[in-house]
């Protein structure tokens, strides 16, 4: 039986990944333990878990190593999720205010 050979990653990458989430995990503890309020706590928080995420998706589903294709047809549906959410969210604002300028100003 022929012995089938795989593509090995060296381990010093993934321990240094695990390191790095380490890091960002203690980071994001720490923007509790300060008691960050307000906008900047929950940018903090979502910018430090997209980190996190990006790099568990990029090294341990070997992400980092697929062909572009591959990467896009994952990656490019969720951004698109999001532009559209964003592109509602700011509809959804500007309905409101005028619909407050408009039937306010009756009062």
């Amino acid at each position: 039986m022929a012995h089938v050979e795989g593509q090995q990653h060296p381990i010093k990458i993934y321990l240094q990944i695990w390191g790095w989430l380490f890091v960002l995990s203690t980071a994001s503890y720490l923007v509790d333990y300060f008691h960050v309020q307000g906008y900047l706590r929950w940018s903090l928080i979502v910018v430090l878990m997209l980190l996190k995420a990006g790099l568990i998706v990029a090294v341990f589903m070997h992400m980092l190593w697929e062909r572009l294709a591959l990467m896009y047809a994952i990656l490019v549906p969720p951004v698109l999720v999001l532009v559209f959410l964003g592109i509602g969210a700011f509809e959804g604002d500007y309905t409101f205010f005028t619909r407050l300028k408009f039937f306010a100003a009756g009062l």
